[in-house]
C-alpha cells in the first residue's frame, strides 16, 4: 500500500521521512566537504560539484526537497483552506493554491536540472 499511487497518510509519512534522510545526507556531504577543505575557493567547489556522482546526488536532493515540500504544502492546504475557514470559495482557493505549489515546485526542479547539467 505504501508504494501504490493512491494517496494515504502512510505514504505521505514515508515520503517525508525518506526525503528528510536524503536531505540530511546531502547536507552532511556538503558540510563535510567544506570542513575538510578549509580555505577552498571557486575552483575546488566547481571541481567537487562538477563530478557526475555529485550532480546526480544534488538532483536527487533537489527532487527530495520538492517531494518534502509538496507533502507539507498539500497538508497545509487541506488543513487550513477548508470550507469552515473560507466558506464556499474554499475549493477554488485550494485548487489555485495547489496548482501554484505544483507549478513552483516543477519550475524549481527544471531550473535545478538546467543548472546542474547545463542543458
Amino acid at each position: 500500500q505504501v508504494t501504490s499511487l493512491a494517496r494515504s497518510g502512510l505514504a505521505d509519512w514515508l515520503i517525508q521521512r525518506v526525503s528528510a534522510v536524503i536531505l540530511a545526507a546531502f547536507t552532511l556531504c556538503i558540510v563535510g566537504f567544506a570542513l575538510g577543505n578549509p580555505g577552498f575557493g571557486y575552483a575546488a567547489w566547481q571541481a567537487f560539484m562538477g563530478q557526475p556522482l555529485m550532480k546526480v546526488f544534488t538532483f536527487i536532493a533537489l527532487a527530495a526537497a520538492c517531494a518534502h515540500a509538496w507533502v507539507g504544502m498539500w497538508t497545509l492546504g487541506t488543513d487550513y483552506l477548508r470550507e469552515a475557514t473560507l466558506g464556499r470559495a474554499a475549493t477554488f482557493v485550494r485548487l489555485v493554491y495547489q496548482l501554484g505549489c505544483i507549478l513552483a515546485l516543477l519550475a524549481y526542479l527544471v531550473w535545478g536540472l538546467l543548472i546542474l547539467w547545463g542543458v
